[in-house]
């Protein structure tokens, strides 16, 4: 039943069921056929699994389910399917495995959007890992990132008080650097070690000048009020891009 649900081998899959094979049957890690299909994005699996009965918040001995695999696939369809049917959006355990966690981690931003549409928490704090914000910015997903924003995300929460900002500048990611800015992000917070983004950003590199270039340039009157609003509604659109300023002056 495993083997085929994580192959996709729908017409096997049914037959199985049919023979009574038991559809939450698990491995010695806990492991059932939902989580292959999940892991492995088949659709049609997922929802053969599900009609017979499958449990749509089995948890493997790591604590991984359903959801969180198909946060790894980066199968919508699979995430649509399991929240239509109850699956638990937040976990029970702070040491569990967060399923927005792992969308930012693989930069699977239509993920993301769809579990923020369910009522998922941006600002959801992994006491290893940090927000998802701070995840998605670890890894380099500038459009992860844009998602969490424009869906309210706190944009200076970060991890051990290191903020998004501060791992965008030290990657040297001017992508991020300036979807950071544009959403507020605080350029003069300091991290464990007292440094602030710019000392992280590589001296004389695109970061570090867009870095210098914001610290120098009063905010608009226009982007303040976006800024209040964005902290009242959660959302702020057609943000001044720096980073545009920036290339404009080289």
């Amino acid at each position: 039943l495993h083997d085929a649900a994580s192959q996709g081998r729908l017409l096997i899959l049914r037959r199985l069921l049919a023979e009574g094979y038991q559809v939450n049957i698990k491995t010695i890690n806990q492991v059932t056929p939902l989580h292959e299909a999940c892991l492995s994005g088949h659709v049609a699996c997922v929802r053969a699994l599900l009609s017979a009965g499958a449990n749509v918040n089995a948890a493997t001995i790591d604590g991984v389910t359903p959801l969180y695999n198909c946060c790894a696939s980066g199968s919508v369809g699979c995430l649509e399917l399991l929240l239509q049917n109850g699956a638990h959006i937040h976990t029970l355990h702070t040491h569990f495995p967060s399923s927005m966690h792992e969308a930012c981690r693989r930069g699977n931003s239509q993920c993301v959007e769809t579990l923020l549409s369910h009522g998922a928490d941006p600002d959801c704090q992994v006491p290893h890992l940090g927000s998802p914000l701070y995840v998605s910015c670890l890894h380099r997903h500038a459009a992860c990132s844009k998602v969490l924003l424009d869906k309210g995300a706190s944009v200076n929460a970060g991890k051990g008080g290191e903020s998004p900002l501060h791992v965008a500048a030290r990657q040297d990611s001017t992508d991020l650097v300036s979807v950071l800015l544009d959403h507020g992000a605080e350029t003069k917070l300091r991290d464990g070690n007292g440094q602030r983004p710019l000392d992280l950003a590589p001296p004389g590199g695109e970061t570090h000048q867009l870095l210098v270039a914001f610290e120098g340039t009063p905010e608009s009157l226009c982007q303040l009020c976006r800024l209040r609003i964005r902290a009242v509604i959660g959302r702020l659109h057609k943000p001044y891009s720096y980073i545009s300023k920036v290339r404009s002056l080289s």
